[in-house]
C-alpha cells in the first residue's frame, strides 16, 4: 500500500448510488469492470449516468448532438511538455492524431519555460493552444524516482487551475489516440477516471505488489496475501485520465505537494492517493500500456484499441531502435508504424483559415458556428480545434 496520508479531497466520500452501476461485465479482484454500452445520448439520457466503469455515450468518430436546452460545456484535452529535447514529435504526432479522428475539441499544451520558442511555433503551427506554466517542485528529498525526470512532472497539478473548461481529459506526449474518444467527456461529473495500471515491470520492484506477483490487471492469478490486510486501492496510469478542473482541488493540491514524502512514481502516486475515493476505472482500450501485451496478453484486443501509451522503455516511435528488451516484436513494430503513418501524413497538418476565409473586421465566429451546430443537430469542427 502506498505511504500516503488521507487528504482533505473535496469530493471524497462521495455516495455511490445505483446510478452508478452499469451493465455488469467482469470483475478484477475488487474492480468491477463494467461493459460500455455504444449508444446515442438522447435527452432522457443527459446527464449520462456514472458507472463503475464508464459508459461509451455515442459512436466514436460520428459525433453527437447534445440537447439544445442544455448549457454549453467548454471541453479541452490537454498535456504537458518540458525542455528541449525531442519529446516535441510526440505532441505532434498526438495533435495529427486527434486530428484524424476527428475529435471536436483543441488540444491544450501546458508547457515549462525551458521549451524553447521554436517548439512553440511548432506546436501552434499544428493548432495546439501553448499555455506556459511555472513548475511545481516537491519538497527536498533523497527520494529516488523510477525515472530522473519524473521530478518535473509534478508541474502538471497546474492542469487544474484551466477552470475555463468544465472537463478535460488528460494524455501523456507520448501517447497516441487512434479513435475518437470524446465520449468520455460526458462521463458522469465527480469522478476522476483513468486505466488501470500493470505492477508487473521491474520499475514496480519496489512496491508490495510486485514483490508477492500481485497485479489488478489480473488478480486471480496469484491473490493477494490475506496477512497482509486489504489489498491496495486501486491505482490508475496517470498518462491519461479525465478530470474536472477546479481552483478548490488546485489549491489543495499544491498544498499536499509540499507536505507529502515524494515517492518512486512522483505525481502520479499523489493523484492516486489522493483521488483514491473518487476514482473509477475504465478499460484498457483507452490507454494501452505497451507492457500489457507481454505480461497480460489475455486481456489485450488490438483491434479495439482506442489509445496506445509508448512508455514501455524503448517504444518511443522517435527513438525507435528495436533493440530493447520486448521491442522486437510484431505487435510494438507494428504500433511504432503506426505512429509515424500519422506523424509522417501531411494531410494531417492543421491548415489555419486563409485570408479570404477571415470575416471582415477579424469577428471571430467560431462560437456562433459551434451553437448553430448544436442548435441545428449538426457537427462542425471549429479551428483550431482537433490540436
Amino acid at each position: 500500500m502506498l505511504p500516503f496520508p488521507r487528504s482533505g479531497h473535496p469530493f471524497q466520500n462521495l455516495p455511490i448510488t445505483s446510478q452508478d452501476v452499469g451493465s455488469f461485465q467482469w470483475t478484477r479482484g475488487r474492480a468491477r469492470v463494467y461493459d460500455l454500452p455504444n449508444q446515442k445520448l438522447v435527452k432522457s439520457q443527459y446527464p449520462p449516468p456514472g458507472l463503475g466503469m464508464a459508459p461509451e455515450l455515442a459512436p466514436s468518430g460520428a459525433g453527437f448532438t447534445k440537447p439544445a436546452t442544455l448549457p454549453r460545456r467548454a471541453y479541452a484535452y490537454v498535456t504537458f511538455l518540458a525542455g528541449n529535447g525531442d519529446y516535441v514529435k510526440g505532441v505532434v504526432g498526438l495533435a495529427k492524431g486527434l486530428r484524424k479522428v476527428k475529435t471536436a475539441y483543441p488540444l491544450v499544451v501546458v508547457v515549462l519555460p525551458d521549451v524553447p520558442e521554436e517548439h512553440r511555433k511548432i506546436l501552434e503551427s499544428q493548432g495546439c493552444i501553448v499555455r506556459e506554466i511555472e513548475p511545481v517542485y516537491p519538497p527536498e528529498n533523497q527520494t529516488q524516482f523510477a525515472m530522473a525526470y519524473y521530478v518535473i512532472n509534478y508541474s502538471k497539478l497546474r492542469i487544474w487551475e484551466f477552470v475555463e473548461y468544465s472537463k478535460m481529459i488528460y494524455l501523456d506526449g507520448d501517447i497516441e489516440v487512434y479513435e475518437n474518444i470524446d465520449n468520455l467527456f460526458e462521463l458522469r461529473d465527480g469522478y476522476l477516471y483513468g486505466v488501470m495500471d500493470c505492477f508487473c515491470e521491474k520499475t514496480w520492484s519496489h512496491t508490495p505488489q510486485y514483490k508477492v506477483g500481485y497485479c489488478q490487471q489480473s488478480p486471480d492469478k496469484v491473490r493477494w496475501p490475506t496477512e497482509l490486510g486489504e489489498p491496495p486501492s486501486l491505482y490508475f496510469n496517470a498518462g491519461m485520465f479525465v478530470f474536472e478542473p477546479s481552483i478548490a482541488t488546485y489549491q489543495d493540491l499544491l498544498k499536499t505537494v509540499q507536505v507529502t514524502t515524494p515517492t518512486t512514481f512522483a505525481e502520479q502516486d499523489l493523484l492516486n492517493m489522493y483521488f483514491k475515493d473518487i476514482y473509477k476505472p475504465i478499460p484498457i482500450n483507452y490507454n494501452l500500456v505497451l507492457a500489457m501485451l507481454w505480461r497480460h496478453p489475455e486481456n489485450v484486443k488490438l483491434e479495439e484499441v482506442k489509445v496506445v501509451h509508448y512508455c514501455a522503455a524503448g517504444s518511443k516511435p522517435w527513438r525507435y531502435t528495436g533493440k530493447e528488451e520486448n521491442m522486437e516484436r510484431e505487435d510494438i513494430k507494428e504500433l511504432v508504424n503506426k505512429w509515424w503513418d500519422i506523424y509522417n501524413d501531411a494531410t494531417l497538418d492543421y491548415k489555419p483559415l486563409r485570408a479570404s476565409e477571415v470575416p471582415v473586421g477579424g469577428v471571430d465566429i467560431d462560437p456562433f458556428v459551434q451553437a448553430l451546430s448544436e442548435v441545428a443537430h449538426l457537427q462542425y469542427v471549429t479551428a483550431p480545434s482537433a490540436a
